[in-house]
């Protein structure tokens, strides 16, 4: 018995035009997976080499246009630029006449939700805010993906409907999110995301120092069993020295990291600190055992070195001790949509 052929989704009609501005690493892939659902990609505008190599794969025979063109050409226009630069695009758009009534609106921003896009609606577009919850490489392999991926949505109401059955043809999850909801909800993800790239980044480093040939085998299980560990069972699945009270192999730590890796001290001792706190709160750490950890934690924080003129460079802790990061930030805003997606 022979089996039913699959229709060839390129013999479907096609239901929206679909155009790109931006051409980084989440646009392309997201038109790609609209392809594959019977949407007609028709425009992608990139500027850079690296955005026009990665429409001409993922989006072949698609033509690079100006930004403007592609609004002429499209019913769905996915706008996959940075966060900063979204505001002003979209001013931009308005500005110049080039959005049209009744025209669908779309971008990938996880910091805003359709208020950004009030430029347009005021000209007649229709808004939406979908953010893939997803890191995004600039290959193929995105597409695939997207299957299951959870989406960031947020959209004025009459249009809810419309734009969680577009993220479930991309082969996502649509996860409404309030729009005053989202600087925490994209805040959230950084820090469980982008930040987690600079730990794993930092351990490899630090394992590739102390001799071990291959970082990435060893902390592959590691890292996976942690996570997995930790997305069932919150901090319950906390372990480690931290977690335990051992002050002194805590101690221990820090001094390695003073001689190796100084850089990575105040990331550490914030994170420890972090790590005890809930440890705490949650039971785990019990309270005679903290007072000394926490000792030590406040006693190393306030000798991280800073930079001449920064606040506490004259050796106090101007972070009131609980932790030494000064409130930084490696985010810069960033959510992928000319990058990833964290």
């Amino acid at each position: 018995m022979s089996t039913p052929q699959q229709p060839d989704p390129r013999d479907r009609p096609a239901r929206l035009a679909v155009g790109v501005v931006g051409a980084g690493r989440v646009g392309p892939a997201l038109a790609a997976s609209l392809q594959l659902a019977g949407h007609r990609p028709v425009a992608v505008s990139g500027v850079s080499d690296a955005s026009r190599r990665r429409a001409a794969v993922l989006l072949p025979d698609v033509p690079l246009v100006p930004p403007a063109e592609v609004l002429q050409r499209a019913d769905l226009v996915l706008l996959t630029v940075p966060d900063d630069a979204l505001p002003g695009l979209v001013e931009g758009l308005a500005d110049t006449g080039a959005v049209r009534p009744g025209q669908l609106l779309a971008h990938t921003s996880g910091r805003y939700g359709a208020k950004v896009l009030d430029p347009a609606l005021r000209a007649g577009a229709l808004p939406l805010a979908l953010h893939p919850a997803m890191t995004f490489t600039g290959t193929p392999v995105d597409v695939q993906r997207l299957a299951g991926c959870s989406f960031g949505v947020t959209a004025p109401e009459e249009l809810r409907l419309a734009a969680e059955a577009l993220v479930i043809e991309m082969g996502g999850e649509p996860e409404w999110i309030a729009e005053e909801s989202r600087p925490l909800y994209h805040a959230a993800l950084a820090l469980g995301a982008n930040h987690l790239v600079t730990l794993v980044a930092q351990s490899m480093e630090l394992l590739r120092v102390a001799g071990v040939e291959a970082p990435d085998r060893m902390l592959g299980p590691l890292l996976g069993a942690a996570l997995d560990n930790a997305l069932r069972s919150g901090d319950g699945a906390l372990t480690g020295p931290v977690a335990r009270g051992d002050a002194g192999t805590v101690a221990a730590h820090v001094a390695e990291l003073r001689e190796h890796a100084p850089q990575a001290v105040a990331g550490y001792l914030a994170m420890a600190r972090a790590t005890a706190d809930r440890a705490l709160a949650h039971g785990l750490l019990k309270p005679e055992l903290a007072e000394d950890l926490l000792g030590v934690l406040a006693d190393e924080a306030h000798r991280v070195p800073r930079a001449p003129g920064a606040p506490g460079a004259d050796g106090t802790d101007a972070t009131g001790g609980t932790d030494a990061t000064g409130g930084t930030d490696a985010t810069d805003g960033t959510d992928g949509t000319e990058g990833d997606a964290g």
